[in-house]
């Protein structure tokens, strides 16, 4: 008899369960249904965005490496034609580092002047990442040393040679490149001895400074 009773209450429990789910989806079916489509779609669409930015990115790095190849065979018009083409619909990050060889392009080919304003462009660009902002910023202080003044050159450069600045000592480095250039012995050694005496210095900047500081005791200009 205990059985029968067990029996009768375990079907009377799984019909009101089956009441229960039939009025749960009467109520709730099509936003269940809505839901499932929402995430098989949304699925859907990021596995075709990854797709399509895997392979424009793809593409893209290809135009890159096929630009660098023409510049690396002295065909200079001709890659900075593929780097202009490549700034305007390139993909990811290969349109600014199209703009930044386009730059370097331009310094190789002479002229100094429009590279600098290059890379002063991308540097003032405020879209771009700030590590690229300030790597071509020190770019143009580079080109500066040999064609503006040490006022240019530090206008560009003094600001990334703080201490915690990563490109601080590529940094200190042209500035101290620029004052040794224009005579200026003393400040020349001031940012040649922030690298020497920086622990977290490269070895081979280091090992430039010191090269430098050298020269400079050498020539007797201090003393």
């Amino acid at each position: 008899m205990a059985n029968q009773d067990d029996s009768f209450i375990r079907e009377v429990n799984d019909e009101l369960r089956s009441d229960q789910m039939r009025a749960v989806w009467q109520r709730f079916g099509r936003v269940l249904i809505g839901a499932a489509v929402l995430v098989v779609l949304g699925t859907i669409g990021k596995v075709a965005y990854d797709y399509w930015s895997e392979r424009e990115a793809s593409a893209s790095g290809d135009r890159f490496l096929a630009a660098l190849t023409l510049a690396r065979e002295n065909k200079q018009d001709e890659a900075a034609a593929a780097l202009a083409e490549l700034e305007k619909d390139g993909y990811g990050a290969y349109p600014v580092l199209a703009r930044m060889r386009s730059a370097s392009l331009m310094a190789e080919k002479g002229d100094i002047e429009g590279a600098v304003a290059a890379f002063t462009a991308i540097s003032k660009d405020g879209a771009l990442p700030q590590p690229l902002r300030d790597a071509a910023r020190l770019r143009a202080a580079y080109l500066l040393v040999d064609t503006g003044s040490y006022e240019q050159v530090s206008a560009e450069a003094e600001q990334l040679a703080t201490p915690q600045s990563p490109l601080r000592h590529s940094a200190r480095e042209v500035l101290g490149l620029s004052a040794y250039k224009h005579g200026d012995f003393a400040r020349a050694k001031e940012w040649f001895e922030a690298i020497t005496n920086d622990g977290e210095a490269p070895r081979n900047v280091a090992n430039r400074a010191q090269m430098l500081l050298d020269l400079i005791a050498a020539s007797g200009k201090l003393s």
